[in-house]
């Protein structure tokens, strides 16, 4: 967006924020945003807004909200009413900026379609299948071409007794699309997928308050690899190679997935020995932008910024996950065990995305060791160990390879692998320099 494009968006921010922060700085947090973070400009203005303390995000979208039905919604609404039936409902936990959380999400519709939904703040509302709510002050988004249904901390939800509403029949095809797994995308349907299993294994769940059995792992043939739960026990092994008919995909935080429900058939079948090198999948940021997310993605750039919550940290004995003021927010006041990490900001030229890298890499990367930062924090504090290991990574050209999820701030990767990567400058020059002459 050009200036001119964005000034009635500062207008409205600078209405909600007023002496928080300047015109200038205002401007320049927007075009980080949208032009850095590549994230749309209504999350663009709810993302400032939380970060300089706003507490009115609804500030910037006028008048009443909208009643539609699902089958009327573009995916641009922003404040809108639907009454709909529970069609699917399931209860998961996230973590949004290392604090655990709950939301609810499924599958709402009424008699003219059905939409996919997420209840960010449920609080202590139980959603029922089969029952009918009003959804109201909802925002709405597109994802692969499919309209979303968000309600947020505006949003409220009401039951709507003594409303009835018969939904569409849906319709079943009889065949099932082939398709490679590099090919596919959130809210496909009926697909058959053919690969070889690279892992699996079982965990127990409780949905809708029974327990239950889910099976998951990694599936993938020559195109590419997948992660993949199965609702019932189809006897999958590691190793084999299977023919998965009538599956549908759901993604997770930008990465698709294949879900395997009642209406599954696996059969066996021959070996699949051709599978994909996962160590060729390379990717700029701009090309991950666009896809959302996925696994084991490798990314070449520089670190152009070290962001707070870098250096020594405290993760919780029991969940390991980090604390915040000697608390867990799961298990309380507990002894915190020592930890290193670097929340850093990684460009490539085309975009820039952040990442966080683990101890082991932030040892490699720095060369300050866990024992060497308790050692330098005790004596000059632990903020000391956050510049000192930023004055050792900012600027760096660095390869980083791991998995890449998306939410509201844009995409964003837990890294598993990471190194300095070694440049010859002269080479890069020359190289530069016959590609100007070339052009002359």
């Amino acid at each position: 967006m050009v200036n001119e494009e964005l000034t009635p968006h500062i207008q409205e921010l600078q209405r909600v924020l007023g002496d928080k922060i300047d015109e200038e700085q205002l401007e320049m947090e927007l075009n980080k945003y949208l032009n850095e973070y590549h994230v749309s400009i209504d999350a663009a203005k709810r993302g400032i807004i939380r970060k300089y303390g706003g507490t009115d995000t609804a500030t910037f979208v006028t008048g009443n909200s909208l009643i539609k039905k699902v089958a009327e919604l573009t995916g641009s609404e922003q404040n809108v009413d639907i009454t709909a039936k529970v069609v699917f409902v399931d209860e998961k936990e996230i973590t949004a900026k290392g604090i655990p959380k709950k939301i609810v999400s499924g599958i709402i519709g009424d008699e003219t379609g059905t939409v996919s939904f997420t209840v960010w703040e449920p609080g202590a509302m139980v959603l029922a299948k089969g029952s009918v709510y009003i959804f109201r002050n909802c925002y709405c988004k597109t994802w692969n071409d499919k309209v979303q249904v968000n309600i947020g901390n505006r949003g409220k939800i009401e039951a709507a007794d003594g409303i009835k509403i018969d939904l569409p029949e849906r319709q079943i095809s009889a065949s099932s699309s082939e398709i490679k797994i590099g090919n596919i995308k959130d809210g496909m349907g009926n697909v058959t997928v053919t690969g070889k299993i690279m892992s699996v294994e079982s965990r127990e769940i409780t949905a809708r308050g029974e327990q239950k059995t889910v099976f998951s792992g990694i599936i993938a043939d020559d195109s590419g690899k997948i992660q993949f739960s199965a609702w019932s026990d189809f006897g999958i092994k590691e190793g084999e190679s299977l023919c998965i008919k009538n599956a549908y995909i759901r993604s997770w935080k930008g990465i698709p997935q294949l879900n395997l429900g009642d209406r599954c058939e696996v059969s066996r079948v021959d070996a699949v020995t051709n599978v994909v090198d996962t160590s060729t999948n390379k990717k700029t940021v701009d090309e991950i932008s666009r896809i959302g997310g996925g696994l084991d993605i490798t990314l070449d750039g520089l670190v152009v910024d070290v962001r707070q919550g870098s250096g020594i940290i405290r993760r919780c004995p029991q969940c390991n996950r980090s604390m915040l003021n000697g608390a867990c927010t799961t298990h309380g006041m507990v002894e915190g065990i020592m930890d290193l990490r670097l929340k850093v900001v990684i460009d490539d030229g085309t975009g820039a995305i952040g990442a966080i890298i683990n101890r082991a890499d932030t040892e490699k990367l720095t060369g300050v060791t866990l024992q060497a930062a308790q050692g330098l924090a005790s004596i000059k504090g632990e903020g000391v160990v956050g510049r000192e290991i930023t004055s050792k990574i900012l600027m760096k050209r660095v390869t980083v390879t791991g998995n890449v999820m998306s939410d509201d701030y844009g995409p964003s990767m837990i890294v598993k692998s990471a190194d300095i990567l070694d440049i010859d400058i002269e080479a890069e020059a020359n190289a530069l320099l016959d590609e100007v002459e070339a052009s002359l």
